[in-house]
């Protein structure tokens, strides 16, 4: 099963409101598969950002085949093999943040496991507070190059 716990929940310029979520899941002969999706309705962004994969207490010595099944850039669903643990030569593997929309679907292709899943759920909302004139104008000026004075300039030798 999965666990959700709040990490953050913080306001960015533009009224964009962005909260964290630890996530994690376990992969094993009893569980050999987990999907993770939020509501259709969401008005929400959200993305789960993969931390790690790695053998827990009561893993076998045994190739761990480790699959996620996403949608590519044109809607289809693709499923890619991400790891291939093994308690002797590799337990664990840092996945350094790796971003997928939901829905994803985790499957443990070959192996007992049990595998750890481990990442953040991270959920972008835009705030009722701020009119979309107030956000364009603040993208626009995001954009513009600030290029600094010559006082601002300091060498040093």
């Amino acid at each position: 099963g999965a666990c959700l716990l709040k990490q953050e929940n913080r306001l960015n310029p533009g009224g964009r409101g962005c909260s964290d979520f630890f996530f994690g899941c376990e992969l094993s002969g009893h569980t050999r598969s987990f999907t993770f999706k939020v509501e259709e309705e969401d008005d929400a962004e959200h993305v789960l950002a993969l931390t790690m994969l790695c053998l827990t207490e009561g893993a076998k010595d045994e190739c761990n085949v480790v699959e996620v099944v996403a949608q590519n850039h044109d809607h289809q669903e693709t499923a890619v093999p991400v790891a291939n643990l093994k308690l002797s030569c590799q337990p664990m593997l840092s996945l350094d943040d790796f971003q997928l929309q939901p829905p994803v679907t985790f499957h443990l292709k070959s192996g007992s496991g049990p595998v750890r899943i481990t990442g953040r759920h991270q959920i972008v909302t835009m705030s009722n507070d701020v009119s979309e004139e107030e956000i364009e104008e603040e993208d626009s000026e995001e954009g513009k190059l600030s290029i600094p004075s010559r006082q601002q300039c300091v060498q040093r030798p």
